[in-house]
């Protein structure tokens, strides 16, 4: 299993998928073909369904500048590796190919192809959550204690840099007003929430206020801003929103929020090696799901939870978001994409008080609810996987 690195870092709205991985690709090789007189990418399978909405061709586009790009869209081939598919080609002044690659965005930002796996540098010890458990249940540690273990030392500092990028992409966002670009007229909420929040009574005001976080970081990658993936761009809103929430409403430090972020990593990561975070691939329980995981086993670190309540926060969100599908309006990180980080953020706080009030023993174990998810992504549609062919996104025409 990689660094935890892999799963929170920088990235660039509306879409890690959509928008990272493409961006990372075309500098790759226009990298390596600097003199190119044009460069031919072809997306295929979702990249292409919903590549226009998630501003993919302007990613590539951007990236290769000065050098002309032209983009074939073949939305009709769904590649068997991953159907996030490029195929890049290196074009001179005859129209003659000289160079290629094909690779696929596999979520997060991250590429793959059937050769190789970016950065797949195995770290931890374990990939399996049981694995894990028993482990630090044997030499008494906790899980921000094994990631330690196994990461740089420099892992601290690093967390600490994402977090203060996740404050600030909030307080951005809370600031922040107009219309969101994309052609659906939506406004951003997140400093109407929030003015509005101060006028619940206290007892409300908290969850107010993680509605109005959350959105102001959706609100941010909608419009292409740079964001911190938790696990991806559009599910990037949901952890900040409840660290935040703990950090501002209920005094947690920097550095108890930090080590949360650790665990919130590893757990993530385990969802990552052994099934997906790509919402292309499995459907938003992939991006979401593992952002309610994320943001759920986070909470009950802060809030005293043991080892095996911690596993239990993280499997109760995982299953109760089980087959959510992604079907984006116009193929645009907005709807339902913004408010459901929202909804996911106060949903992990409801799993981490229900995780709390129980004493940890549950019969389904996080692992296999895992192993649920993955095959469930793999039976859902592939018009209920990103690509605006069914579900939420056949409404887009009665939005024109």
């Amino acid at each position: 299993m990689e660094s935890i690195k892999t799963i929170i870092k920088k990235g660039y709205g509306p879409s890690s998928s959509h928008t990272t991985g493409p961006y990372r690709a075309a500098k790759t090789f226009i990298g390596r073909n600097p003199k190119s007189a044009r460069i031919r990418v072809t997306l295929y399978g979702s990249l292409a369904a919903t590549g226009r909405g998630h501003r993919t061709d302007f990613a590539i586009e951007n990236a290769c500048k000065p050098t002309p790009v032209e983009l074939v869209w073949r939305a009709d081939i769904v590649p068997e590796f991953h159907t996030n598919g490029m195929l890049f080609e290196a074009l001179d002044n005859d129209g003659n190919v000289f160079d290629s690659w094909k690779i696929y965005s596999i979520g997060g930002g991250l590429l793959a192809n059937e050769n190789t796996h970016e950065e797949a540098v195995p770290v931890y010890t374990h990939s399996h959550i049981t694995d894990i458990l028993a482990y630090i249940e044997k030499e008494g540690l906790t899980y921000w204690e094994y990631v330690a273990m196994h990461e740089d030392d420099d892992i601290w500092d690093y967390l600490q840099e994402m977090w203060e990028a996740m404050q600030k992409t909030i307080e951005d966002g809370l600031q922040a007003e107009g219309v969101i670009p994309g052609g659906l007229h939506l406004r951003s909420k997140a400093r109407q929430y929030y003015v509005r929040a101060s006028s619940y009574k206290p007892s409300l005001q908290g969850r107010c206020l993680v509605i109005a976080y959350a959105l102001a970081t959706s609100e941010r990658n909608a419009v292409g801003s740079p964001i911190i993936t938790a696990p991806t761009c559009g599910a990037s809103g949901v952890l900040p929103a409840v660290l935040y929430h703990l950090k501002k409403n209920h005094g947690f430090s920097d550095t108890d929020i930090i080590r949360a972020l650790a665990t919130a990593g590893l757990f993530a990561n385990v969802i990552k090696t052994n099934a997906s975070i790509s919402g292309a691939e499995v459907g938003c329980q992939g991006e979401v799901g593992s952002a309610c995981v994320m943001a759920a086993v986070a909470a009950n670190q802060l809030f005293g939870g043991s080892p095996q309540q911690i596993e239990y926060a993280a499997e109760m969100a995982m299953e109760h978001n089980l087959g959510l599908t992604c079907d984006p309006l116009c193929g645009l990180v907005q709807i339902p994409c913004i408010e459901r980080n929202a909804m996911a953020a106060l949903r992990a706080l409801d799993i981490n008080l229900y995780a709390m009030m129980s004493d940890g023993k549950h019969i389904i174990t996080f692992d296999k609810v895992v192993e649920t998810m993955k095959k469930t992504g793999k039976d859902l549609p592939s018009l209920y996987k990103e690509t605006s062919m069914g579900g939420l996104a056949l409404l887009a025409d009665d939005n024109n």
